[in-house]
Order: C-alpha cells, then structure tokens, then sequence
C-alpha cells in the first residue's frame, strides 16, 4: 500500500510490518495503514506500508533434532527474510512476536542482514517484544513439542517421522501442531512454537548472539506497554501461593533454574497489590490472590525487563548504534488490564480520532522512518533523547507525551543481568 499522489520514480521510505501473535496465529490482513497516511500524508511524510505473512506455529516454527538435522528450523523467520529481499529505505517494525521477530531479523545468519551487497532495512522498531533468550531447538523441552506432534497423528513409529508429517492432509497437521498449549491458556508465554537457536539461521540464543555483537546494528526504537503481562496472568488463579507461583515456572518456563533461584527473583516483586500489574491503580484489579505479583512478573521477564536488557547491551558492544525507548500508558483506566497487550496497535492502527499523544507517536514514527531519529522531521514534538543519554523513556499517556526515567524495577533487572542464563525459554 502506498500514499496517494504517489508518482513513478519516486523513491519512498518503505514501513515493513511484521504482525503478532505469539507465533501462533495472526496475519497481514488485519493491518490496514490507512490511519496512519491521515497523520502521514498532511505532514508531507509519504512513505510504503507493506505487510508480510509468514509461516506460523508448527509449520513456522516446529522444534526438534528432527528438524534441525533437515536444516528446516525458523522457517517462519525466512519466509519474512524473502519478503525484504529487493531492499530500499527499508525500516522494519512489529508488534510482540513480530517485534520479537524485528530483533530476530537483526541477529539471522550471524547479523548478516543484506542482499545483493545492500543493507535489507536501515532502521527498526520495537513495538513490545525484543530479544527472548532461548534453548537451542533440539533442548528436550522444544524435542517434547515434536514428539507430542508425532504421537497425535500417528507418525512415530515411522522411519522418518519428519516426512512422515510432511505427506499427511493439511488439515490432520494443523490440527496436530494447534494442539499445543498456546498463548491464551495456562501456560501463556511459555510458547511451545518460537525462535529457537539452530547453529545456522540463529547461531545461538539471542542474548549470547548479542552480546557477542553478531546483530545487524541500526538506528533503533523499542518500545513497551505499562502492563504487557497482566493479559497473560488471566489464566492462572489457581496460583495463590509464592510456592505455587515458583513451581509453575519451574515446571513451564524455566529449565536451568533452581527452585531457589527463582523464589528468589519472585522475592524482587512486591506481594502487594498496589505495587502490582495493572500499575498504578493501588489495591484494585487484584482479580486472584497474587494476580498482581504475576501479572508484574510475567510481563518483565519476557517484554519489558529485556528490553532494558537489549538497550544495555547494546549500549556496550555497539556503542554508536543509535537506539531510544518508549512507555505508552495508552487507556490506562481499563479495569483488569489497564494498558494491556496491544493496546497500542490500537491506537496507532485503528484510532480513526487520535488523541495528541497517539499523534505525537505516529509522527515520531515517521520521523524515524524518513530520518532514522525521531526528532529530525516534523518540528514542534518535545525531544525524544538516545536512551544511553540518561536512560530515559518517550512515555506516551493517554493525551500528553513526558520524558520518564527507566529504572523502574531495578532490583528484578540486576537479578537478571546476574543470572541471566537461567531465563532462557
């Protein structure tokens, strides 16, 4: 999709999406840009919306040895490769696990992010969802994914089980790779489809591959939302015990960790309802007993703990690489959830009367996109400083934008740094 008035020859910035849906579901055809163009075009800020589908859950990104001796793990991550191919003015962006996939895309094949001898982007965003630490793809959590696809449909005891999957209808496969516990279900972000490290496409979990600098690195915007896991903590009321809650993530989310380790970094969170997720709304929405305390845990460890993480890594070993970080406590005062998951594809997307703040973020966007920084463009935005110039955050309210210092949580965040090869998913 381009901006009307569009001529042959012009050489436009090209926003590619990546949409979300934690690797499971989801698709392009959700994604209209049409808001966008009615902030865009009466700026002067023409640009190409193109959004790219790719292969998902199991047929994306099934795990195993089996599949990593066949050389097809990541799949889905290469379909979005092909869509980049024929590179110009390119900046990528997505939303979750298409956000996850914009670092992702920054780390493919050991950081080598060109075609032709052209870089394939020149800038990225981060909406929610940034670099996730993960066990190769053949660990026994992912293998027990594989094996579980095989029993259902009947392939195990072939020789070839992969192929076997490969020659069955469709329909008998989806149904298979969809009865994986998934992200609206107990289990919520311990996502049994995901990137994984296969030594090739990702040579190692994104964390090492980060810090040992083997990123495509370019200007950059990760973003968060105030309660990225408060969504995701609907599904565990049975968890009414410090216990309980350790047990859960030993058993779903974290293999390397002892049970001690992470009663300890539980203990970084305030059993307290007013210090929990929703922020900022004292003792309400504590909808279970630890509700709160979950939801603040759920969404750090996987959206916006890492993505401090990222900033400070990035900080080190790429020291010129220009990056800025952003809050949006978009529709704050929703009961439960407060400015929950997806809050802001909301508003960027489908707000047809934003409210200045979602201007001012659409139009430090475009900025970005036209400039590689958000503040060389269109004038009259408050400046938006480099996150490693004070470590401060564009935060974006409901009708106002204002500057806020990110070191919120800071004890979780230094736990984590410490101990950082026990969160790998």
């Amino acid at each position: 999709m381009s901006s009307n008035g569009t001529r042959a020859g012009d050489k436009l910035p090209v926003l590619f999406w990546i949409f979300g849906g934690a690797f499971t579901f989801g698709g392009s055809h959700l994604y209209n840009a049409a808001n966008l163009y009615a902030t865009a075009l009466p700026q002067n800020q023409p640009f190409v919306f193109v959004a790219v589908n790719c292969r998902l859950n199991g047929f994306g990104f099934l795990p195993g040895r089996e599949v990593l001796q066949d050389g097809a793990a990541n799949l889905g991550l290469l379909d979005q490769r092909l869509g980049l191919q024929g590179p110009d003015k390119v900046t990528i962006w997505g939303e979750f696990a298409g956000s996850i996939s914009v670092m992702d895309q920054m780390l493919l094949f050991k950081g080598n992010a060109t075609y032709k001898g052209k870089s394939l982007f020149r800038g990225a965003i981060m909406n929610w969802g940034n670099i996730v630490p993960a066990d190769p793809v053949d660990c026994p959590k992912a293998q027990a994914v594989y094996n579980r696809v095989v029993l259902r449909v009947g392939c195990r005891g072939s020789e070839n089980t992969l192929q076997c999957l490969r020659r069955l209808p469709f329909t008998r496969s989806y149904n298979a790779v969809a009865s994986e516990p998934a992200v609206l279900s107990y289990n919520a972000l311990a996502l049994s489809y995901l990137p994984r490290p296969d030594g090739r496409v990702l040579t190692a979990s994104p964390d090492d591959q980060g810090l040992a600098g083997d990123f495509h690195a370019v200007p950059t915007i990760i973003g968060d939302l105030k309660d990225e896991g408060a969504f995701f903590a609907l599904f565990q009321k049975n968890l009414s015990t410090p216990q309980s809650v350790v047990d859960y993530l030993s058993e779903r989310y974290f293999a390397h960790a002892t049970k001690d380790q992470l009663k300890a970094l539980l203990e970084t969170y305030s059993s307290d309802p007013s210090d929990g997720s929703p922020f900022r709304t004292g003792s309400e929405n504590e909808i279970y007993l630890g509700y709160k305390r979950l939801a603040a845990f759920l969404g750090d460890l996987v959206l916006t703990l890492t993505r401090r993480l990222l900033l400070t890594l990035a900080g080190v070993v790429k020291p010129n690489m220009p990056t800025w970080s952003c809050l949006a406590s978009y529709n704050h005062g929703t009961p439960i959830l407060g400015t929950f998951h997806i809050a802001d594809v909301k508003e960027l997307f489908y707000n047809e009367k934003p409210s200045q703040s979602v201007k001012d973020g659409r139009t430090y966007y475009f900025n970005f996109l036209h400039n590689q920084d958000p503040n060389i463009g269109v004038s009259g935005l408050a400046d938006w400083p480099k996150w490693v110039q004070g470590k401060k955050l564009m935060w974006f309210k409901d009708d106002t934008t204002e500057l806020l210092n990110d070191d919120f949580r800071s004890n979780s965040v230094n736990f984590i740094l410490n101990n950082k090869d026990i969160i790998r998913f």
